[in-house]
């Protein structure tokens, strides 16, 4: 489906409560570091078919608690690169932040209506989630501004880098004033 900075429109892989990193990328696939090769095995053991039919876009969508379990930066990697956004009720802190880390867009919303397959339209602007299956609109909370730059430049690293750059190309053009 689509995914632009702040409009994702993807097919509903919904998942329960209590989904932890292990469950979205087993343990043994910590030796892989590049977001391209953990996605190859993503929610492997819970659900098999998610790697090789998910759509570059698709929507995660999860009850309570999604992605509790260990700190590990590898859950969102593996996501990032075929899934548009992640919604659920709630989300352990830690997987959010480094959710947000790696640019990846998280959202907590009451998902309990939204059913596997739907599909949504999630406006970040906006604060809105239109699905287009049911004909409902829920209400998010949008990013803060800083939240949404660091999404926006594809992660917090990058977004340092930008903003480094930028000081780096003020200071020389004040220099040849």
């Amino acid at each position: 489906m689509t995914r632009s900075k702040a409009h994702i429109t993807g097919r509903v892989w919904k998942f329960g409560d209590n989904v932890d990193t292990d469950a979205i990328i087993p343990g043994k696939y910590l030796v892989l570091n590049s977001s391209q090769d953990l996605a190859k095995h993503a929610f492997e053991n819970v659900r098999p078919n998610f790697a090789s039919q998910v759509i570059k876009g698709d929507i995660v969508v999860a009850g309570e608690n999604f992605g509790c379990g260990s700190s590990r930066e590898h859950a969102p990697l593996a996501l990032k690169d075929n899934v548009g956004i992640v919604i659920a009720r709630s989300f352990a802190r830690i997987f959010f932040r480094n959710a947000i880390d790696i640019g990846l867009p998280v959202v907590e919303c009451d998902t309990t209506e939204i059913e596997d397959g739907d599909i949504l339209h999630v406006d970040l602007e906006k604060g809105k989630i239109y699905n287009e299956t049911q004909k409902k609109e829920y209400t998010i909370s949008p990013f803060p501004a800083f939240i949404r730059n660091i999404i926006e430049a594809g992660g917090l690293v990058p977004y340092i880098k930008n903003r480094a750059q930028l000081k780096s190309r003020e200071a020389r053009e004040l220099e040849t004033d």
